[in-house]
C-alpha cells in the first residue's frame, strides 16, 4: 500500500536490516527506495536491493560530496544505472549550509548527473538545503534535460517555490518535517501541491515523524506521513495512500 520513495538503509544506524525490512513490510510498506549519497553507498543500496525483493535503489553523488567527484567516481555511479532495480539518479543536489562548500564544484557534480539521468532515461531525486534562488537558476536553464522527471525531497521550502518546481514537471515530496508542530509554511505547501504531484518518504534514519521525533527513524514510519498529508488535503487515508503509491510508480517507472 505504501512506497517510501528515499531512505538510507545503508546507514550505519541500521545495525539489523532483516529487522528493518520486515517491519517495515508488516506495516504496509511494499517498497523502499534507498538513495545513494556517492558510489560506495550506491553500491550498498544496489547489494541491499538484490538481497531484499522490497528494497529498490538510486545511485548518485550528494552535493556534501561534491569534493571527491571525479570521473572515476562518475564512471562508477554510471556503472549501477543500468541495473534493473537502479530506479533513479540521487540523491544529487545543491547544499550551501554544510561549511565549507564550493558553489561551482557542487553546480557541476549536479549538472554532469543531471545529464547522465538523461541519458541513461531515469528521473532525478533533488537535494536542496540554503540554495533555493541557485537551484531554480540552474533547473530552469536546463529544462531540456529533465525528461524523465524527478523529485524535490523533504522539501522544506514556500508554496512559491513548489509552484516553480511544479511548472518544471517535477513532484514533491513530504518526509517526517511535515508532522512537526512548527510545520506552519510546510502544511500550506502541501494543501497547495495537486495530488497527483505528492510523493513521501521518511529520509530514515533522519527526521522521524511527530510523535517519534528523536528515535532512529525507518520506513515503517511511512504511513504516519502519508496520513498527515491525507488529513491535510481533507482526502480519505486510503485512497489518499493509493494516489501516493500510484505517483511514485509513474515517476519511477522501473518499480514493480
Amino acid at each position: 500500500m505504501y512506497i517510501d520513495t528515499h531512505c538510507h538503509l545503508h546507514d550505519e544506524k541500521f545495525t539489523d536490516i532483516d529487522s528493518v525490512v520486515e517491519e517495515y513490510l508488516k506495516n504496509g510498506v511494499d517498497i523502499a527506495i534507498n538513495m545513494g549519497c556517492e558510489s560506495t553507498s550506491s553500491l550498498q543500496g544496489k547489494l541491499l536491493a538484490e538481497k531484499y525483493d522490497s528494497v529498490y535503489f538510486a545511485a548518485g553523488c550528494h552535493p556534501s560530496d561534491s569534493n571527491q567527484f571525479n570521473q572515476n567516481e562518475f564512471d562508477k555511479i554510471a556503472q549501477l544505472t543500468s541495473d534493473e532495480k537502479c530506479v533513479a539518479i540521487g540523491e544529487i543536489g545543491l547544499d550551501f549550509y554544510w561549511e565549507p562548500y564550493d558553489k561551482e564544484e557542487q553546480k557541476q557534480c549536479f549538472l554532469a548527473q543531471i545529464e547522465l539521468a538523461k541519458q541513461e532515461k531515469l528521473p532525478i531525486c533533488i537535494h536542496s538545503r540554503n540554495a533555493t534562488e541557485d537551484m531554480l537558476k540552474l533547473l530552469k536553464s536546463n529544462k531540456d534535460k529533465l525528461l524523465y522527471g524527478g523529485v524535490m525531497h523533504c522539501f522544506s521550502g514556500s508554496v512559491e517555490t513548489a509552484s516553480e518546481l511544479i511548472k518544471l514537471g517535477l513532484y514533491i515530496s513530504f518526509a517526517g518535517p511535515l508532522t512537526f508542530k512548527n510545520a506552519n509554511q510546510l502544511l500550506e505547501v502541501a494543501k497547495f501541491v495537486p495530488d497527483e504531484l505528492c510523493l513521501t518518504e521518511t529520509d530514515s534514519p533522519y527526521l522521524a515523524p511527530h510523535p517519534l521525533r528523536g528515535t532512529v527513524n525507518t520506513p515503517k514510519n511511512i504511513p504516519v506521513i502519508t496520513a498527515t498529508l491525507a488529513q491535510l488535503k481533507n482526502k480519505d487515508n486510503v485512497e489518499f495512500a493509493n494516489q501516493v503509491k500510484i505517483n511514485a510508480k509513474r515517476l519511477f517507472y522501473k518499480l514493480k
